[in-house]
């Protein structure tokens, strides 16, 4: 196997991916089918694969620059490969490398918790479709690339996430104006307080200024009882999925909203609400889950938390000035209600 990766971004001058302006690839899955369909999948987009192995090649060079893109399938996770991920975690985030790592829903939240540095793009179970539309997502933020277009119908689903994820940052920043911020909550695989990034949204943002410390704000995390109690929010939850006993339930998919309702009531609960938990919550397959919390958290609405005592766990809270959104939702609620008919 030769492992004679192309440089990586800082490098990417050098070798045949790096003259064509396009990114270098490896793909590294213990399923030879999966390898195999990885590699016809690059190759449609244009890319040269440089590597393509196992996990145990992968884990063995551990000394060769990391190309720019390694694409990883890890179902079954253990002791080995979870320190395996954190080091390639790290390496990634310290070179530029992007990581695209498929695992299954048993596995996701140990997953989840040791790659917090790199950002990177996260697949349960995906089918061939959703790994491309990963593939896509990645090539489509790399500068200087001619990447073939995706599907007509792949391209708007994309797009539709990013329009309605904007929406609901800009309503969240209507209803709680906070002056003087600046860019909002961490990087979609950041834990709170360890990075700051750029939100694609401008969430809460103003140009040149500061974000405040979240000790400072003001609003619903620091006034608990501003908040709904939690059977009220757990009531509309239950209603909300009762209709998909009468009606197809794709009709009223909002993954969206009923991630903000698990977490506004896991907040009065005091109980910390784990990625594999909101996915559940969601209502949507758990890779698309993946892909709405990535885009609110990038856009300040989520935070992940990482558990001080036990670095293998990490979870998904609100943004304080998202609780106080909610907050201010559930009053104006109590106010239509109490309005005579």
């Amino acid at each position: 196997m030769d492992f004679s990766y192309a440089s990586a971004a800082g490098n990417a001058g050098e070798g045949e991916a790096g003259q064509a302006g396009m990114p270098s690839l490896a793909i590294h899955a213990d399923r030879a089918h999966l390898r195999a369909s990885l590699k016809e999948d690059a190759a449609a987009a244009g890319l040269r694969v440089h590597t393509v192995g196992s996990l145990e090649e992968f884990y063995e060079c551990g000394s060769v620059v990391l190309p720019d893109i390694v694409l990883l399938d890890c179902p079954v996770i253990d002791a080995r490969r979870l320190a395996a991920f954190a080091t390639i975690d790290q390496r990634a985030a310290a070179c530029g490398t992007r990581l695209i790592v498929s695992t299954s829903v048993e596995a996701l939240d140990d997953i989840f918790a040791c790659m917090d540095q790199s950002d990177p793009v996260l697949l349960v179970d995906p089918s061939r479709a959703e790994r491309v539309i990963a593939l896509g997502q990645v090539l489509a933020s790399w500068p200087d690339t001619a990447v073939r277009e995706l599907s007509e119908q792949d391209r708007m689903m994309m797009l539709r996430l990013s329009e309605q994820v904007s929406q609901i940052a800009s309503h969240i920043d209507r209803l709680a104006p906070l002056s003087g911020l600046g860019d909002a909550g961490s990087g979609g695989a950041q834990c709170a307080g360890t990075a700051q990034a750029r939100s694609a949204f401008g969430f809460g943002t103003q140009t040149g200024s500061k974000r405040e410390a979240p000790e400072e704000w003001e609003g619903a995390a620091h006034d608990p009882a501003r908040l709904p109690p939690a059977p009220l929010v757990r009531q509309i939850i239950r209603q909300r999925h009762l209709r998909a006993r009468f009606f197809d339930g794709d009709l009223f998919a909002d993954p969206a909203w009923e991630m903000l309702l698990d977490l506004t009531a896991a907040r009065v609960e005091g109980k910390r609400v784990s990625i594999t938990s909101l996915c559940i919550a969601s209502g949507v397959p758990p890779t698309t889950a993946l892909r709405w919390i990535g885009q609110m958290t990038e856009a300040g609405l989520f935070l992940r938390i990482c558990d001080d005592s036990d670095r293998r766990r990490a979870f998904i809270e609100l943004s304080d000035r998202t609780l106080d959104a909610m907050a201010r939702y559930f009053q104006d609620l109590a106010l239509v209600e109490a309005m005579p008919v």
